[in-house]
């Protein structure tokens, strides 16, 4: 079962100009939910790409048969289309696609920054860790009643597509990618901006410190938010969100992106 079945979990592209932006969605998640900061993005002349990440948009039991390694070969993927597409790219991404962000900024010194939303390094849930040995004593289990009880806007969960179950054996691949991005931390040296909420109930408190202190770039900010849950994409401060995006991005691109036309 899906959250908002009336939602098209489809990837999108936003035609623009030479500055590009990839955008990665959450674990269990879809591109819809990238879809305000990609509107914004793209209102200002950029180029949005919002890939769907494999076993995403399907079903549960589909997220279950994939590896880590489907979504960096993934996103890999996404990447080399919209380098060929555009001469400047950023990447960006929420919570599991901050994670791919991040693995993309640490094998692709070339990028020009990275945007991490709720960056999920370290995370609140410790059943995550079990998942190793849970994942054979069952396949799937329900999404807390309060799951995205964080979120600050009642309208907030209308704007995005999710399962309603959590894929136990996705999720060890989850933390199979946490592990293997930790160990890369050293090696992303692109500008980043981490974006993140005192209220988030899904990554640790300290996962932002964990990361900031870890990677290898000197340019790095950090911009907390008071009033948003863990999808702070699609809550309160969802506009404020993308118009930080945007300036990050511009004040770093080799010349400022104008809008076409």
């Amino acid at each position: 079962m899906t959250r908002n079945p009336h939602i098209d979990p489809s990837p999108f592209t936003l035609d623009g100009g030479s500055v590009g932006v990839l955008l990665i969605h959450g674990f269990t998640g879809s591109p819809p939910e990238m879809r305000v900061v990609g509107d914004h993005l793209h209102r200002k002349g950029l180029t949005v790409s919002a890939p769907l990440l494999p076993g995403h948009g399907t079903t549960v039991e589909e997220l279950n048969r994939c590896t880590w390694t489907d979504w960096t070969a993934h996103a890999e993927e996404a990447l080399a289309a919209l380098q060929a597409r555009c001469e400047t790219v950023f990447v960006g991404g929420l919570s599991m696609g901050s994670l791919l962000a991040l693995y993309l900024a640490a094998t692709h010194p070339e990028l020009a920054g990275a945007i991490l939303y709720s960056p999920a390094l370290l995370v609140a849930e410790r059943l995550l860790y079990l998942t190793p040995i849970l994942k054979y004593l069952i396949p799937t289990r329900p999404k807390a009643s309060n799951d995205d009880g964080d979120l600050t806007d009642p309208e907030a969960k209308l704007r995005s597509w999710s399962y309603e179950e959590n894929p136990v054996f996705a999720a060890h691949e989850l933390l199979k990618l946490i592990h293997r991005v930790r160990r890369l931390l050293p090696q992303v040296t692109c500008p980043l901006l981490f974006v993140h909420s005192t209220l988030d109930r899904s990554i640790h408190p300290k996962s932002v410190q964990f990361t900031y202190g870890r990677v290898g770039s000197a340019d790095k900010e950090v911009l907390a938010l008071h009033n948003s849950g863990h999808n702070l994409v699609v809550d309160s401060e969802r506009e404020f969100v993308a118009e930080e995006t945007y300036r990050f991005i511009s004040d770093r691109a080799p010349a400022p992106p104008e809008a076409p036309g």
